[in-house]
């Protein structure tokens, strides 16, 4: 019995273990919370103030009133736990973006319900917060934004209602996909289209007039109006998304492409100045995108987070053993490990200095500081103890922090293997990569670096056998081809 009590307890704790760590969601202030609180507040009075002017006012119109209120206000409040659990380092400003939006339709609503198609007023939301804060969040979005529609359905066709949904739910989902504004574009020219179909066949062809009178915009009767206004409206968003980036902070798929491009300057500088750098930062990439495949994370976003996330070295690249032709070597000449140790850390502080100067999104500048962690600069740490020197460990690690999200924690670990990788043996096995894949990811794992990363053991798993076969691609023989005097071959 006791036995099996034992196995027991070993088999729950394995399991704990395995789990992936609750994530902690980013702290907001409190006058953030404020202002919050009182756009929900805005939200309720404007979907239920209507109820207080019905006269005369009876109980009972008072509790429908206020069960109104408080269906919004708790609406509301599911909206912003969504987006949290969706993202949970969602930010106070982004927050604000989603209930703004939801309160910018429900005052359109009530002032233009009677000319202003639905397909107007859901589409374009739901686009900009599929495409900032991700597909589920942009439903959850849609779903309350159309909760209290059906007060209006006196002046709001059912039919079109129905199409309105449908599309934004599609907006929704293909929104947190698409990766580049030509797909934008295409997604602004089919979604009209398919909701103009859809309207002749479900609602009829007696309302299709090309050519209206002053109401042709604003009128929902009409159905190549309302199919257009959407037209119109979708590009328009699509135009002003870079300036919402910008303001609040969204990292779009179709953003983090344009990051990507390798001839943007700062990656270019980085190519010409510091090319060993630059090899180095193209095979992490490699490693870091594979595993973060594996396990079903940001595959855009570690891909982008690892091209920037060594630019500080822009700032000495003769300091680095990769840029160095080997003919002299900067810290033997001074042999002092403390000051070789500070130069180190300057590409950390140095790379944030540059991330700030090019307007890098503060997810891809995380990737600057996270990808060392606190670590330990093991070598310079040594040489100072061969000297005898007074030293504090702590000097000789960066200053952080840990990575906070997976991606950073992949992209550390792939930091760490892949000089590991490049300098084993060409006729290493597949066993002896995996075993130094493995002690380089367990001693980080025992440092406290991967805590916070929301990494389970599963995942780490995962890991080893995508740096594993990322190593076995890029490890095969080249045959020694024979050359003449006048020929080569290829």
């Amino acid at each position: 019995m006791q036995n099996i009590t034992t196995a027991l307890k070993k088999l729950f704790y394995l399991w704990k273990r395995s789990q992936v760590p609750i994530k902690q969601s980013i702290k907001i202030s409190k006058i953030d919370k404020l202002i919050i609180f009182l756009i929900c507040i805005l939200i309720s009075i404007i979907s239920s103030y209507k109820l207080l002017l019905i006269s005369p006012l009876t109980l009972s119109g008072f509790f429908s009133w206020l069960f109104t209120f408080t269906e919004a206000l708790i609406s509301s409040g599911i909206l912003i736990l969504v987006s949290k659990k969706e993202n949970p380092k969602i930010t106070s400003r982004q927050i604000i973006l989603i209930i703004t939006l939801l309160l910018t339709v429900q005052a359109i609503k009530l002032t233009l319900a009677s000319g202003l198609s639905p397909l107007s007023m859901i589409i374009p939301p739901a686009l900009i917060i599929s495409q900032g804060m991700g597909s589920i969040t942009a439903l959850a979005w849609v779903s309350i934004a159309s909760l209290s529609w059906t007060d209006q359905a006196n002046t709001i066709n059912n039919n079109l209602f129905l199409i309105s949904l449908v599309c934004a739910s599609v907006v929704s989902v293909l929104g947190g996909r698409i990766r580049s504004r030509a797909q934008l574009l295409q997604l602004s020219f089919f979604v009209p289209i398919g909701a103009f179909f859809s309207q002749w066949i479900l609602i009829g062809t007696d309302k299709i007039s090309l050519i209206d009178n002053q109401e042709f915009v604003f009128d929902n009767g009409k159905i190549f109006s309302d199919s257009l206004l959407l037209a119109i409206v979708m590009l328009f968003t699509i135009l002003f998304i870079p300036i919402f980036e910008s303001i609040f902070g969204l990292l779009t798929k179709a953003r983090l492409l344009e990051l990507a491009d390798k001839e943007k300057p700062l990656i270019r500088r980085l190519s010409l100045e510091a090319p060993g750098t630059f090899e180095h930062t193209l095979l992490i990439c490699g490693l870091a995108e594979e595993a973060t495949r594996m396990i079903g994370g940001d595959i855009d976003l570690v891909k982008t987070g690892a091209l920037y996330h060594d630019v500080g070295k822009l700032h000495a690249p003769n300091w680095f053993i990769e840029n160095q032709d080997g003919s002299k070597n900067p810290h033997d000449e001074i042999d002092d490990p403390i000051k070789s140790a500070e130069v180190l850390q300057a590409h950390v502080d140095e790379g944030l200095k540059y991330a700030r100067k090019n307007r890098l999104p503060i997810p891809i500048a995380n990737f600057i500081p996270e990808h060392q962690g606190t670590l330990k600069m093991g070598y310079f740490f040594q040489k100072a103890k061969e000297k005898n020197l007074k030293i504090n460990e702590n000097a000789f690690r960066y200053k952080g922090p840990i990575p906070q999200s997976k991606e950073t924690a992949i992209l550390m670990l792939a930091d760490g293997c892949e000089a590991a990788l490049r300098a084993m043996n060409i006729n290493a096995t597949d066993i002896e990569a995996l075993e130094t894949i493995s002690k380089i990811i367990n001693s980080r794992q025992k440092d406290g670096q991967l805590v916070n990363s929301d990494l389970s053991l599963g995942e780490l798993f995962l890991i080893k056998r995508a740096f594993l076969s990322v190593w076995k691609r890029i490890r095969h023989r080249r045959i020694q081809y024979p050359t003449t005097k006048n020929n080569t071959f290829s």
